[in-house]
């Protein structure tokens, strides 16, 4: 799930997204989104004791899921072709 320069993304970035015991909520897909916007790619840390289904994270952001490590997920901006 790594891309070439990107393989020290997960090290490098600091999370700007948690997501907490309420899950993956509507209004914290759109602030992932907004973030999107603005950088290239978005750490978000997820409590230890919540599921989420990275992958449909990535799906409802419109994003890639670029690298997984435990709790812990980095989404990117989709390229535009």
């Amino acid at each position: 799930m790594k891309h070439g320069k990107d393989d020290h993304a997960m090290q490098d970035l600091r999370p700007t997204v948690w997501i907490g015991k309420q899950g993956c909520t509507p209004t914290l897909i759109e602030e992932i989104i907004q973030q999107l916007e603005r950088r290239k790619v978005v750490k978000v840390k997820v409590l230890a004791t919540t599921e989420i289904d990275f992958g449909d994270v990535a799906a409802r952001t419109g994003s890639e899921l670029v690298e997984v490590r435990g709790k812990t997920f980095v989404l990117a901006r989709r390229q535009k072709r």
